[in-house]
């Protein structure tokens, strides 16, 4: 295998790299949101209840999250590319498992196993891109990785509400066949094999991080099914969010004390702007992720939209962040991160707060189309600027190290995301007077009139916990300090 050292950059043009490379990353973010659109669908084709639906989306989130720890390190030992390509391969074939799928329960299995591809992929396209750009270039590159990941979780609804309704839901999954063929080929033509670095694995760290994300996942999103108090299993659901804190609490301590070397080097969150924006981008995560399910739940069961009409209401959202990209691309080497971030974050709690507020069965669609392109813009000020300076003070030997923390952050939000809004939408129908599942609603077609307006209330009062997390991501970007590197 030929390899190349960190001065890449001086011996072959990293460009093409980053392209082939932001395709690959670009199919396995559409698919943490593009299965949202197509919950009544699912819910009706498969005979499961919202709850298992949602799963199909959290299973896949999870999958993903818990594993990136290793894999980043992995790509570490054994080669960035060769686990990019492993990760492709794996994701291509539990795709076409998906679409072949004629139960609830099998698609979750899929969609774990296409976790699993996306958690080798993820860490791989953040360590290559810190590799092989100079540092007074990586905000550019980062950026363009950044904005891949805002867009593709944008571009997820509108996708898949056109594949639904003209090929079946299965297309979903199917249309991850060609775009995953393309990925690789492009991959072993472009992308550099780049050096090793031997590394020691935490399998203990594994194993602690694993089960302490699934007890406190699973128990947030089981707890009202099960009345928070029933048994699951041995225990009850506190017991199994208090049993996953304690886990991951022991987990940090383990990483703190081990001799070895720990699966999360603690010495990476001594930089200030690494620290601070896992902790921005777990916010913009969790909210990005929420937004799908009750805004298409509401647009198809009380508006009537088909899958398409209904993700026709995020083309602003989709629309602006597209446009300016390229403009927050350009600035993130030139300004203080702080001052992209902090407006990227207010724009997205207000456009949050007036689409939770303005929910009701009668809305005119520009009321709803102008708080869109809002989160759009802001969205565009996020992504970009937070992949760029979590990474940018990084040493090289810690790349594959400080990807996985990063994006395991990102995931962790999007799977608290996926479950909170499930536990939210289902309590916030019970207090406005639902005594029925939305998923048993749609097997009859439509929503009865009279629950119009209660349905419409309970979606945007779910949605309200958005903004309020945002506010813990607006208070960590205002802490952002210049990075070294940064142009002045």
């Amino acid at each position: 295998m030929t390899t190349q050292t960190s001065a890449t950059p001086t011996t072959r043009d990293p460009w093409p790299a980053l392209g082939a490379l932001v395709i690959g990353f670009f199919m396995i973010m559409v698919d943490s949101t593009i299965v949202t659109v197509a919950t009544p669908a699912l819910i009706e084709d498969l005979g499961a209840d919202v709850n298992a639906v949602v799963w199909v989306t959290s299973a896949y989130l999870l999958a993903y999250a818990v594993p990136v720890l290793i894999t980043g390190r992995l790509g570490d030992r054994y080669g960035s590319k060769r686990l990019y390509l492993l990760g492709l391969v794996v994701f291509t074939v539990a795709s076409l498992w998906c679409g072949l799928t004629d139960s609830v329960g099998m698609l979750i299995a899929a969609r774990v196993l296409q976790g699993l591809g996306a958690s080798m992929i993820t860490p791989q396209t953040m360590a290559i891109i810190t590799r092989i750009f100079p540092a007074e270039r990586r905000g550019q590159a980062m950026s363009l990785w950044g904005a891949t990941a805002g867009v593709a979780l944008l571009v997820g609804p509108l996708l898949g509400g056109g594949l639904v309704d003209t090929l079946g839901w299965e297309w979903i999954f199917f249309v991850n066949i060609p775009v995953g063929a393309i990925a690789i080929v492009m991959a072993i033509r472009l992308v550099p094999s780049l050096d090793t670095h031997p590394h020691r694995f935490d399998w203990l760290g594994v194993a602690l991080s694993g089960a302490g994300m699934f007890l406190l996942v699973f128990g947030i999103q089981e707890g009202h099914q099960y009345d928070w108090g029933q048994v699951v299993g041995a225990v009850t659901v506190p017991r199994m969010i208090v049993g996953g804190l304690v886990v991951l609490t022991l987990f940090v301590l383990w990483q703190w004390r081990t001799n070895g070397e720990p699966l999360v080097p603690l010495r990476l969150f001594a930089e200030r702007n690494f620290t601070l924006a896992n902790l921005a981008i777990m916010t913009i995560s969790f909210t990005f992720t929420a937004i799908g399910f009750p805004l298409m739940l509401w647009a198809q069961l009380v508006r009537g939209l088909s899958p398409t009409q209904a993700a026709l209401l995020l083309i602003p959202m989709a629309l602006m962040s597209i446009v300016l990209a390229p403009f927050v691309g350009r600035l993130t080497d030139r300004l203080h991160p702080r001052s992209i971030t902090a407006v990227g974050f207010t724009v997205v709690a207000g456009g949050m707060t007036w689409l939770a507020l303005g929910l009701s069965p009668d809305v005119p669609y520009w009321h709803l189309l102008v708080p869109m392109a809002l989160l759009g813009s802001g969205s565009a000020c996020i992504w970009a600027p937070l992949s760029a300076t979590a990474t940018r003070n990084l040493p090289q030997h810690l790349a594959g190290a400080g990807a996985g923390v990063y994006n395991a952050t990102r995931q962790i939000g999007a799977v608290l995301g996926s479950a909170a809004i499930a536990v939210l939408m289902e309590s916030r129908l019970s207090a406005n007077g639902l005594a029925f599942e939305p998923g048993e609603a749609s097997t009859a077609g439509a929503l009865p009139p009279a629950a119009y307006d209660p349905f419409s209330t309970a979606m945007g009062q779910s949605l309200l916990i958005t903004p309020a997390v945002l506010l813990i991501g607006i208070a960590a970007v205002l802490f952002f300090t210049r990075p070294v590197h940064a142009q002045r």
